[in-house]
């Protein structure tokens, strides 16, 4: 049985005139006709009663009319989302996001899911070293992420940079300064995250205070300021942390912990998004391409979609 004969069932079966049914399928009569004949010998049920002109559905023919309807419905609806699929609008794409990224990254969440509402959008957190791994693996499709990144097996595009920030306790007495240079924190002990978790900053934040001639006490730690257990460190006087991203501190602690800006020359990172360089889905290029349009970074070279077609 083929769906082309469950769907010129269905039009006799609802118009009851075998005349208009050919009509509403744009086709002949005579053919219409050898088709429901046809139909009834495959299946070995009469389904329609023919009497001096009149067509009337037998009990069998009211049963697969409810049946045959429900098919030919969702028969459609499987062609609509594959074709939603293939243009995007359909599709679960999985997000990696560093550390203080959020604020930013929501705003393209906001757009793409007003845009594609049918698209399910994951978030994670993940720091951004850890990053590289988690998009050779297919763990995550898009990573919002810092330097470096591993550009044999995945693509970059600089989104927006990030300047560098002091964290430090509010009891402070720098706390009250408007910008912060490294001299004067040569006596703070450096809460410094450990490498493997986020290897461009903390290699950064190294080199800044090298290019100052500074040797901080450093005092290493997988806890950020954006953790309880950072914030907790910094509000007791444990030490500082330079830091980037937006609000990088505990909430729970705002009473205890500030956030001044490093006014070093070069005190500041690239944000990139990331993802695998043989992507083909369609819903993950259409989400860079709303990226690229939240961002406008000067180093686009244009929709992915767009590359898509012209290649």
């Amino acid at each position: 049985m083929e769906l082309r004969q469950l769907r010129y069932f269905v039009a006799v079966a609802e118009e009851l005139n075998f005349t208009r049914a050919a009509a509403r399928l744009q086709m002949a009569q005579p053919p219409l006709s050898r088709q429901i004949q046809k139909l009834e010998a495959e299946i070995g049920i009469q389904l329609f009663r023919r009497d001096r002109g009149k067509v009337s559905l037998t009990d069998a023919g009211h049963v697969l009319l409810e049946e045959a309807s429900g098919v030919l419905a969702q028969a459609a609806h499987a062609i609509d989302s594959a074709r939603r699929a293939h243009d995007g609008k359909t599709g679960l794409i999985r997000i990696g996001i560093a550390w203080g990224l959020g604020d930013k990254v929501s705003r393209v969440l906001g757009r793409h899911s007003r845009q594609f509402p049918n698209v399910e959008i994951e978030c994670k957190d993940v720091a951004s070293t850890p990053q590289n791994e988690a998009l050779r693996l297919r763990t995550i499709d898009v990573g919002f992420m810092r330097p470096p990144i591993d550009s044999e097996h995945l693509v970059s595009e600089r989104l927006f940079d990030e300047k560098f920030l002091v964290v430090l306790s509010i009891s402070n007495p720098l706390a009250k300064r408007k910008t912060l240079r490294l001299k004067q924190l040569a006596n703070e002990p450096l809460l410094l995250i450990e490498r493997n978790v986020s290897s461009g900053t903390f290699d950064k934040t190294l080199e800044l205070y090298r290019k100052a001639d500074v040797h901080p006490k450093i005092i290493q730690t997988r806890s950020l300021p954006y953790e309880e257990a950072g914030a907790i460190l910094v509000a007791s006087g444990k030490g500082i942390y330079i830091a980037i991203g937006t609000n990088p501190c505990h909430p729970r602690f705002a009473d205890g912990v500030t956030v001044v800006p490093l006014a070093e020359p070069d005190a500041k990172f690239d944000v990139h998004m990331a993802w695998r360089r043989d992507e083909s889905s369609i819903s993950v290029l259409g989400f860079l391409d709303t990226v690229r349009e939240v961002f406008k970074p000067g180093n686009s070279n244009g929709s992915v979609r767009k590359r898509m077609k012209r290649g």
